[in-house]
């Protein structure tokens, strides 16, 4: 996969992402934190059937940062800005974390554009608590409390059986500018309910899937994501929690390879 750097507009403002293969393009969106690296275990299989663009999210990576009291809607037309720069026309889009509502609410907002998306490990109506919650985390995060043991225990847990993922978190986390961790963190905190109520304007295939441990994005989210829109599927994988994709990326390639394949509407008609 190559990195390039592509101009949103004449003020400077870019857009930093990785790309592979030839074809359909499939645009992937990672969590918080993270960088489009974090897609590098799907990007192989991913990129023998279709063309892969893995977008760094704004402040992350080399993509320039939003205004630090940006909202999920910012996010979703900034992912709009980057597409049409990208001339890209109908897309199936896969994001994880803070990606997935990114692409949960383009695909609710722009669905002429969006043959199929995937929610990796997305959250959908938290609980009064877990949103008090998460919250919290993204107020400390705004006043420059900045933890990286903390997220690891949530993503990973105790186990110490996936080092090597645990280790690359660990460095995408301490070089993530603070500043678009902050915003974006606080963007994720409020957007779990935005688009929530209007899952049903999805005309494409939707793939929800998480890990049956992640404690945040849980099976029962993943499950009333699917339920809520038109063409939903639920898919849970056992003995994984939130950085599903590098715990389990065999699975969750060929789940990706799956929902690709799977028929959509959208593309035929548009």
């Amino acid at each position: 996969m190559t990195l390039k750097t592509l101009p949103l507009s004449e003020d400077g403002t870019r857009l930093s992402y990785r790309e592979a293969g030839e074809g359909a393009p499939l645009v992937l969106i990672h969590g918080v934190g993270m960088q489009s690296a974090a897609w590098a275990p799907q990007f192989p299989a991913l990129s023998r059937r279709c063309r892969v663009l893995a977008l760094d999210m704004p402040g992350h990576g080399g993509s320039s940062p939003l205004a630090v009291d940006a909202e999920l809607p910012d996010f979703v037309a900034w992912l709009d800005r980057a597409l049409g720069a990208l001339g890209l026309g109908l897309v199936s889009l896969a994001g994880h974390s803070m990606g997935a509502l990114i692409a949960g609410g383009y695909a609710v907002t722009h669905s002429e554009k969006v043959a199929r998306v995937a929610l990796l490990n997305g959250v959908f109506r938290r609980s009064p608590e877990a949103r008090a919650a998460v919250e919290a985390r993204a107020a400390e995060l705004h006043a420059g409390d900045v933890d990286i043991a903390a997220p690891l225990l949530r993503w990973f847990g105790e186990d110490r059986g996936h080092l090597t993922a645990r280790e690359s978190v660990a460095g995408w986390l301490a070089e993530v500018s603070p500043r678009g961790y902050a915003t974006a963190y606080g963007a994720f905190s409020r957007g779990d309910d935005i688009y929530a109520d209007r899952f049903a304007a999805i005309r494409c295939p939707l793939l929800a899937l998480t890990g049956d441990q992640d404690p945040n994005s849980t099976p029962a989210m993943a499950r009333a994501m699917a339920d809520a829109t038109p063409e939903g599927r639920a898919l849970v994988i056992e003995g994984h929690r939130h950085m599903v994709n590098l715990t389990a990326p065999d699975r969750v390639s060929q789940a990706l390879i799956d929902w690709m394949e799977t028929p959509s509407t959208v593309e035929v008609t548009s």
